[in-house]
């Protein structure tokens, strides 16, 4: 869809000008000019007084057959042969999906020497696996990964694909979606099927999360999205249940790939994995200022847990982002969950809601925290943390 100024008409009023929120519209010799800021909302057609704006609509050809793909994929991620928590959640969503289509669920599990880990994914759920293996796949490589996805999907031709929101998925998935011409609903939190189409409904935060939004892909395949991990609970495993492995040769070549991976850098401790940690303790705006964040580490240590962090906290600059829980950070589901000095935003709650047990520490009573905690502490979290780490650190030495 584009916006067009036929220059014969118009007559210079200059009445779009005003009208444009993006300022995509200039004058020059008495005459419109549309800028590349255009997003083609369509203000300026509809004041204009003689008609000279026009909005032209782009004819869709669709050259995809849709009725040829069949079947929903998940990309299994692993690293250094263990499968990421979020692979599991997303068989477990996938197979509701595939359940309610009436069509199969297969992974897709690439690396070195992986096929131990076949047992795994059938136990969550597959019906297939694709299986590719080679030392081209020792570590992850944005090339050897691409390319072997796109020949899988080219060749077998999957209607849905779910990768985790991870940095691996978010590298490989909108690589993918490009190759193979579709496209890709980015960071979803939620997962459906649309009734009235029978197309997946991919729901995700959208304008820094003020609102929900719900994306369909009607006219490509496969329809392509990456998931946030911990939004969807991980499934009961079934080692009893078996499938189809179907092994794929490489068609990587070691020229296809242009990066060499050099050294690993463990820059992140288990302190601030958060996806995967069943422990949390997060500090908030109420821990008033960032040397305090050391109770918050000591606490989160002392349970083996890992350090998270209210929006209001990384934007003080207190703790960096990687920390940060929320619509706008990452979403988590620990067992437990301490938010310490933590108001309740919608956002902070919305990342940290599927948590088994909500622990809270205000000292306002009427902090919106309190309405979903199972326990709540009303005090100072200065007072508060120290004393719970003293009696921690007791249960500790007594057993």
């Amino acid at each position: 869809m584009a916006v067009k100024v036929i220059s014969d008409q118009c007559i210079g009023c200059s009445a779009c000008v005003g009208a444009c929120p993006f300022g995509a519209i200039i004058m020059e010799n008495d005459k419109a000019i549309i800028t590349e800021a255009c997003t083609a909302c369509g203000a300026c057609v509809d004041v204009c007084p003689v008609g000279a704006i026009l909005r032209e609509v782009e004819e869709k050809t669709v050259a995809v057959d849709k009725n040829l793909y069949k079947g929903v994929w998940v990309y299994i991620e692993q690293v250094n042969g263990h499968i990421r928590n979020v692979s599991h959640e997303l068989l477990g969503e996938g197979r509701k999906l595939a359940d309610a289509m009436g069509q199969e669920l297969a992974a897709v599990l690439i690396g070195q020497d992986v096929a131990s880990l076949t047992k795994d994914v059938f136990a969550s759920g597959a019906d297939k696996i694709y299986l590719v293996e080679g030392t081209e796949f020792k570590h992850y490589s944005t090339d050897g990964y691409t390319i072997t996805m796109t020949d899988l999907i080219n060749t077998y031709r999957p209607s849905v694909i779910l990768m985790g929101a991870t940095n691996d998925g978010r590298d490989l998935g909108p690589r993918v979606a490009c190759r193979v011409g579709t496209g890709l609903t980015a960071d979803c939190t939620n997962l459906g099927i649309d009734e009235a189409t029978g197309l997946v409904a991919w729901t995700r935060p959208a304008f820094g999360g003020n609102i929900m939004a719900t994306i369909l892909c009607p006219d490509h395949r496969p329809q392509m999205g990456t998931i946030r991990p911990k939004v969807f609970k991980r499934p009961e495993q079934d080692f009893s249940h078996t499938g189809e492995i179907i092994k794929v040769a490489s068609k990587v070549k070691p020229e296809d790939i242009r990066t060499e991976l050099i050294e690993v850098i463990q820059a992140c401790t288990a302190s601030c994995n958060l996806e995967e940690a069943e422990i949390i303790v997060s500090g908030g705006r109420g821990m008033c200022k960032p040397e305090n964040f050391t109770l918050i580490e000591e606490l989160a240590n002392v349970l083996g847990g890992a350090v998270g962090a209210s929006r209001a906290a990384v934007d003080a600059g207190w703790i960096p982002a990687l920390n940060q829980v929320g619509q706008t950070g990452k979403t988590v589901g620990p067992k437990v969950y301490f938010a310490c000095g933590i108001s309740g935003a919608i956002q902070h709650l919305a990342g940290m809601s599927s948590s088994d047990i909500v622990i809270a520490i205000n000292k306002d009573a009427d902090a919106p925290i309190f309405k979903m905690a199972d326990y709540g502490i009303v005090g100072d979290v200065l007072e508060v943390i120290p004393a719970l780490i003293a009696e921690f650190k007791k249960l500790k030495a007594a057993n």
